[in-house]
């Protein structure tokens, strides 16, 4: 028997290059409508999910929604208290000054005519001012007699002059008590908005039967945002109110003893020369 020779290689021997895919099967593979279509599907179903998250978050609150509109309409009141409590300021810095009750223009010109016991030219002077201390002596300085030659009536015009301060001090007096009024009707109000939210928080447990921090969260957001709102305006009201109060009670002092500053030097100016031969320089025995 002979061997029988045949030109076909055997499959061991084939290249191995042959069982490589070919870089045509990754175009087509890559490039294939179906998997094109479907990683742009995936990529949108993304975006519509990322988009859908960011409007699924709620948007930030601005510091007015935070401290102000977040407690609810207690914080109305309070808001018109602090807008009373600024206009009372302004009021008082504007009227309670040294200027407007005693100037020292006025106080000059009024003594050098004083001194000279030009009585009725210092209350032509006085009467032309409008100040505190202008309408106090134009009042006060008419009590002057010049029959009583000792005191020239001297104590009836500081009795003139402390009942004009009684009357004249009231309105400024009744301005400066609206900052004691708003001391405490403001933490009233807070204490009311704090009320009021516990009550509707603890109406919430019972209705549902457990403290969820979702559903307690606005009522006790009232409850504190109403009594921070209370005593943010309550502290400087009580401030407000014992400054002032001593500021017009100082103010009113200065301008009663400069008026007897000036009764003085009216008397002084009749009197001052027998009053110092009155007191002895010395006593010889």
């Amino acid at each position: 028997m002979g061997l029988a020779i045949t030109n076909e290689r055997p499959e061991f021997l084939l290249p191995m290059t042959s069982q490589r895919p070919s870089r045509s099967f990754f175009r087509r593979t890559l490039l294939s409508p179906r998997l094109v279509i479907t990683a742009t599907m995936a990529f949108s179903a993304t975006l519509a999910l990322a988009q859908d998250a960011d409007e699924a978050a709620p948007p930030a609150k601005t510091w007015l929604q935070t401290w102000i509109l977040d407690g609810g309409i207690w914080m109305f009141p309070l808001a018109v208290c602090s807008v009373l409590a600024i206009t009372f300021t302004v009021l008082c810095l504007m009227t309670i000054s040294k200027a407007r009750f005693a100037p020292n223009p006025l106080r000059a010109e009024l003594m050098d005519l004083m001194s000279q016991c030009r009585v009725r030219s210092a209350i032509e002077t006085a009467a032309q001012s409008p100040s505190f201390l202008g309408r106090m002596m134009t009042v006060s300085l008419s009590h002057f007699d010049a029959t009583n030659g000792e005191t020239l009536g001297k104590e009836k015009v500081e009795d003139a002059m402390a009942e004009f301060a009684m009357v004249e001090i009231k309105p400024y007096q009744k301005w400066v008590g609206y900052f004691g009024v708003l001391s405490q009707i403001c933490p009233m109000l807070g204490l009311m908005g704090t009320v009021i939210g516990m009550v509707q928080a603890f109406g919430i447990l019972a209705l549902t039967g457990g403290a969820e921090p979702s559903k307690l969260a606005g009522s006790i957001s009232v409850a504190l945002l109403t009594t921070l709102g209370g005593l943010m305006v309550a502290i400087p009201s009580l401030a407000l109110f014992f400054f002032f109060k001593n500021r017009l009670n100082d103010i009113v002092a200065d301008s009663i003893h400069a008026g007897v500053d000036l009764v003085n030097a009216a008397t002084d100016a009749v009197h001052g020369e027998s009053r110092a031969a009155r007191i002895p320089e010395g006593i010889s025995i």
